[in-house]
């Protein structure tokens, strides 16, 4: 079966393989394998000091792999071409106060190359996109914080890039801003743009992304679509008196954890559910609560990092 890319004949916006950095001896990513097809909306996670910000200098060119290879929208990393075609926002950013938004973006435009009567055009469309229409003239010292980010976000935008690399995009804003910020990545993802997405808001990342990678200590532990990390339906009980004989019993119905009196166990048949209730009470366990549905992103990324 072809890959989205294949059959539009285009070339993925991320494709690396076996990509590892190290620095002093210390290594700070291992073996990273993924491919992002154009179109689509990538999440990385994983708790700081993971490897990420590491992966995304090496997909930016600011930093050199010290093994692995890879490509950006089709060409080697640290093309200064395909970084053209690049718009990102880092996490931690700081414009000149001094400085009015329209400055700020023309500043970056001409840093980026994108040609003066286009920058001129693109200006008031991004500003607009991300709901700061208007606003040009405004100085970045009386932004609000939230402002600011959505300034930031405006900079990505620049240019029309094919690829957006965003770091905890939703970060400084509320709810209306977040909503907001998953409109804009849904049309970026209509218009055949890439977006790989760091975030810390898993909630966030569920409602938008396509798939998503976990990477702890520097390695990739799961990746795939929602519905593969997710692995499935889920039920959570809520018991006492349970020995370590009786959590073993219960593995064997899917991936199970716990926290304080509530079990969670992934991946069960709804046929089985009946027979792991009488499993905690045929062991002299207490049942509370029996709660079946959907595991939770939050609680597989849990699952995983506890794993690693």
């Amino acid at each position: 079966m072809l890959s989205r890319c294949e059959e539009m004949g285009q070339d993925p916006a991320i494709d690396v393989s076996g990509l590892t950095k190290s620095f002093g001896g210390k290594l700070a990513l291992s073996g990273l394998t993924m491919t992002v097809p154009r179109g689509e909306v990538f999440g990385f996670l994983g708790p700081n000091g993971a490897g990420k910000t590491t992966a995304v200098k090496l997909l930016l060119g600011l930093s050199r792999a010290s093994a692995g290879e890879g490509a950006v929208l089709g060409a080697p990393l640290g093309s200064l071409d395909a970084r053209r075609h690049i718009g990102y926002l880092p996490e931690l950013f700081r414009y000149q106060g001094w400085l009015r938004a329209g400055e700020v973006l023309g500043l970056h435009g001409d840093l980026a190359r994108v040609q003066r009567s286009s920058l001129r055009e693109s200006i008031p469309k991004v500003l607009e996109t991300v709901g700061l229409a208007g606003l040009a003239d405004r100085r970045v010292d009386t932004f609000s914080k939230g402002m600011q980010q959505r300034l930031g976000l405006a900079v990505a935008l620049l240019g029309d890039p094919e690829l957006v690399l965003l770091d905890e995009p939703t970060s400084a804003l509320d709810p209306v801003g977040r909503h907001d910020v998953r409109e804009i990545l849904r049309q970026l993802k209509d218009r055949g743009v890439a977006v790989f997405l760091n975030s810390h808001l898993l909630s966030e990342v569920e409602q938008i992304c396509d798939r998503a990678a976990v990477v702890d200590h520097g390695r990739v532990v799961a990746q795939g679509s929602l519905e593969q990390l997710l692995q499935g339906p889920t039920i959570r009980i809520r018991c006492t008196g349970l020995t370590e004989d009786a959590l073993e019993q219960l593995g064997r119905f899917g991936s199970m954890s716990r926290d304080g009196e509530w079990v969670t166990i992934a991946g069960p048949r709804e046929q089985e559910i009946p027979a792991i209730v009488a499993a905690i009470v045929t062991s002299g366990g207490s049942i509370f609560a029996v709660d079946s549905g959907q595991q939770t992103l939050e609680e597989r990324f849990l699952q995983l990092v506890d794993a690693g």
